[in-house]
């Protein structure tokens, strides 16, 4: 695109666009983001479990496989 091209597209732009009014933070919302982390601590889903044992498993059985594992790390 030249600069006529580019200057006329930021003009439509510009046009259709309105500027944001009020686009502050209303408040800090780092206070809440420490009390979440603070309410509960890193819970791991069963299935999580599941899939790691699996993983443990596959390995066991297959010694192969660990290469190919580790490369899609």
């Amino acid at each position: 695109m030249n600069d006529n091209g580019v200057n006329e597209m930021s003009k439509r732009l510009r046009a259709v666009l309105e500027p944001m009014k009020d686009a502050g933070l209303k408040r800090d919302l780092w206070p809440d983001v420490l009390r979440k982390m603070d309410q509960r601590g890193a819970r791991v889903p069963w299935f999580d479990w599941v899939l790691m044992a699996g993983l443990g498993a596959a390995v066991l059985l297959f010694p192969r496989l660990l290469p190919a594992l580790l490369y899609h790390l």
